[in-house]
């Protein structure tokens, strides 16, 4: 009797959740980046961090580091250079002077507001071939399967709730 993989039993590297996983991320997000890079003139990380501020604005940088996934000096980079092209400024405390802000700019708003479409009509086609039941099932197992990775690993800060 010939053994077949499945997701309880997988046999090789293909078979592995989390390697599938990566290779749809691997297949999609290059949509993303060329996007971002081609017509708009910023990368990835820059991206994630304009995003993330659109939705917690007035965050200190590495809180924000946290809330994109990324280490405080590969945040603090995206930051810099998202400031040097007009999209963010930051604001010290004025109590503390050493507590820095970081803020959307109008045009950072606005670039958020042509990109972001974008990619939900990305993320819409990618889930295409899924019904709305199946959609609102996936989007429900995602949030389980994000807190037993979170369960798995909790050296680790917890990571911020997506609907903030």
């Amino acid at each position: 009797m010939t053994r077949h993989a499945s997701i309880d039993t997988p046999l090789q590297q293909n078979d592995l959740f989390l390697y599938r996983l990566y290779r749809i991320h691997a297949t999609a997000s290059p949509l993303v980046v060329r996007m971002c890079e081609r017509d708009y003139g910023i990368t990835r990380r820059e991206w994630r961090v304009l995003s993330c501020l659109a939705a917690v604005e007035g965050v200190q940088s590495s809180e924000l580091a946290q809330r994109v996934m990324l280490d405080r000096a590969r945040t603090s980079r995206a930051i810099t250079s998202l400031v040097d092209k007009g999209l963010l400024r930051r604001e010290p405390k004025p109590s503390d002077r050493r507590e820095v802000h970081v803020f959307l700019t109008e045009r950072g708003r606005a670039l958020h507001g042509e990109v972001f479409p974008r990619i939900v009509a990305l993320q819409r086609e990618l889930l295409a071939p899924f019904s709305d039941a199946e959609r609102q099932q996936f989007s429900a197992l995602l949030e389980r399967l994000q807190d037993s990775a979170s369960r798995l690993n909790p050296g680790d800060e917890p990571l911020p709730p997506l609907d903030d």
